[in-house]
């Protein structure tokens, strides 16, 4: 593969370059230094130093925006999200340590996850003829990133969305172990070569491999079975490494979309490790820094041992969405004729230290306008309000909206299959208290309010005997209550700091919760159709893909057989689904399944 000599940009830097950075920066340590050598001699020592700064799991995320509360975005800590912001840190650290002695690269999840790239991939698709750039791609062409790696959800539209991103690009999205299916050779390039120049003559040699979480195969089977093969982040890295080095490489930067914990998520479906950033630091020599992504969590430095070398790999994973931006510090000296690693270490910027790059805000206004419009629009009316303020101890209507959306789906996905004569049951969670959907006009943010996160839907094979089971888990949520005691809801829930995400109703059975019974001891008068539930009886349970994989650690789900997935979110789907009736009757589909009980007597 050549050598790709980086392309800058030419940008002001003006944006108050030190304000955030104070202390987070320093400037690049180019001059020689004195050292002793030979008979009291003294020669200088060349030394050289640049930064590489990182963003990963940005999900579409360019405005520091909501587009689902269609306000600016905030949370408890009141981070703030976006490339709009990553711009001005980006601008400030250039500034700081010299342009030239900067890279920028990203771990991947770019094209997916706000209503903003779900626009742009479904309602006016980049695909179309003479189609619009992918925002996404407009903001990190001008921001001027120098590479990125492939993330999971880059596969959730499909590979024609994903190749014309790709071409939309100035940089490339590498993926050492996205191969092809046929061939078995890269389907994305593996690595990119950059140089940067010193004041020293030779230049540094900065390789940036790329390597993507080998769970595509499983999250998004539709599309890419017979099509791409994604083998294991360690086999991979053991490859190319070498190569990278043998290419000339003076410093190996692995950019990866794969968390730092060793574990997975799905299971043994597949031979390789989810979350293997840790083991490719500890497995394969000649690498000097990692770049972690997918995990969603905020790591600003952590240190792993190289096995063969004995060496420390410095990993960083920056918060998701644009919260965080990670700084890779090298410090490179001249030794026997080439340059090499003498120090590495990395910090974190918070991007809720600065304020959004009106370049970049300006530059996909337009785009930001049309969107928050479509979010807005009336997509059907609902004969009556609906709120989830009750959700967490009654049966509400709103929750079974989402299980009636999410069955209709999966019976609709099987029909006609070996297992379409299942009945299909579905499992949601109250995501928030405060979710409505308002007695008549429903518009897409409130459709999509239902469901904040970013999960998909999947079909999985289920006996009587372990739906009980996955029942009596959940309501592990709620605590014991002795009959007669006074019930206060706002201490009833969230036992054992049980979050609200982690407590299903599962629809198409009938039970009751006894809160006043132990953990584990609650679901009585568990019925189907009328009848004691068969612990024999087999079932599909439509579920979403957090859930399916193991999040919660709810039993025999994630271990259960898959019989279909979907690529697109549930949130989408639900809006699709309210286009397509256009009202929204609790009459039609709301029932009391479950309630809470104590020694018989119902709670509430």
């Amino acid at each position: 593969m050549p050598l790709n000599r980086r392309t800058f940009l030419e940008r002001s830097a003006a944006a108050g370059a030190g304000v955030a950075l104070a202390g987070a920066v320093t400037a690049p340590a180019e001059a020689a230094e004195q050292t002793p050598a030979g008979a009291g001699r003294p020669h200088p020592r060349k030394r050289y130093a640049f930064t590489v700064m990182g963003t990963t799991d940005l999900h579409g995320n360019v405005f520091n925006w909501d587009y689902f509360t269609d306000k600016e975005f905030d949370d408890k800590a009141h981070n703030d999200v976006g490339l709009a912001k990553i711009s001005t840190l980006v601008n400030q650290v250039r500034a700081a340590k010299g342009e030239g002695n900067t890279l920028l690269i990203d771990a991947g999840d770019t094209i997916q996850g706000t209503q903003l790239s779900y626009y742009y991939a479904k309602v006016d698709p980049i695909t179309q003829a003479g189609g619009p750039v992918h925002p996404m791609a407009q903001a990190m062409n001008a921001i001027g990133y120098d590479a990125a790696a492939l993330g999971n959800h880059e596969f959730n539209y499909g590979i024609p969305v994903l190749r014309k991103f790709q071409q939309q690009c100035d940089f490339p999205l590498l993926g050492a172990n996205a191969l092809d299916a046929k061939t078995l050779r890269p389907a994305f390039p593996p690595f990119s070569m950059h140089r940067l120049c010193t004041p020293h003559g030779r230049d540094v040699k900065v390789a940036v491999l790329g390597l993507t979480n080998p769970g595509i195969a499983i999250w998004d089977k539709a599309n890419v079975t017979g099509k791409m093969v994604f083998p294991g982040l360690e086999e991979q890295a053991a490859k190319w490494v070498p190569k990278l080095r043998s290419m000339g490489a003076d410093v190996v930067i692995v950019s990866a979309h794969s968390g730092s914990s060793g574990t997975s998520s799905y299971g043994d479906q597949l031979p390789y490790v989810e979350n293997a950033a840790g083991l490719v630091a500890e497995q394969v020599p000649g690498i000097d820094a990692i770049l972690v992504g997918h995990a969603h969590t905020e790591i600003p430095e952590y240190k792993v041992t190289n096995k063969a070398t004995g060496k420390d790999v410095v990993l960083s994973e920056p918060l998701k969405w644009g919260q965080r931006l990670t700084l890779f510090d090298f410090e490179l000296v001249w030794e026997k004729g080439r340059w090499l690693v003498e120090k590495v270490g990395a910090t974190v910027l918070n991007s809720n230290t600065v304020a959004e790059d009106p370049e970049i805000t300006g530059l996909l206004a337009d785009e930001h306008k049309k969107v928050v419009e479509y979010v807005n629009q009336v997509i059907g009316t609902s004969t009556a309000a609906m709120t989830t303020a009750d959700a967490p101890w009654k049966d509400e209507p709103i929750i079974d909206l989402i299980n009636v959306v999410q069955a209709e789906t999966v019976k609709a996905a099987l029909a006609g299959g070996a297992y379409g004569s299942l009945p299909v049951l579905s499992q949601a969670s109250c995501f928030s208290r405060t979710a409505r959907i308002p007695a008549g006009a429903v518009s897409i943010k409130d459709a999509a309010g239902l469901y904040p996160f970013e999960n998909t839907l999947e079909a999985r094979l289920m006996t009587g005997a372990q739906l009980k089971d996955y029942l009596e888990y959940s309501a592990r949520y709620y605590v014991q209550t002795p009959a007669g005691a006074p019930v206060d809801t706002a201490k009833l829930t969230n036992a054992g700091n049980t979050p609200d995400y982690n407590y299903d109703a599962v629809s198409g059975l009938a039970y009751d919760i006894d809160i006043a019974k132990p953990a584990g001891q609650r679901i009585v008068n568990l019925t189907f159709q009328g009848r004691p539930l068969d612990p024999a009886a087999q079932f599909v349970l439509a579920v979403n893909n957090y859930r399916a994989s193991g999040g919660g650690a709810f039993p025999h789900v994630a271990k259960a057989q898959q019989l279909w997935a979907n690529s697109d979110e549930i949130r989408n789907t639900i809006i699709q689904w309210v286009k397509a009736k256009g009202t929204i009757d609790p009459g039609v589909f709301a029932s009391v399944d479950w309630k809470l009980t104590r020694d018989g007597v119902p709670v509430f």
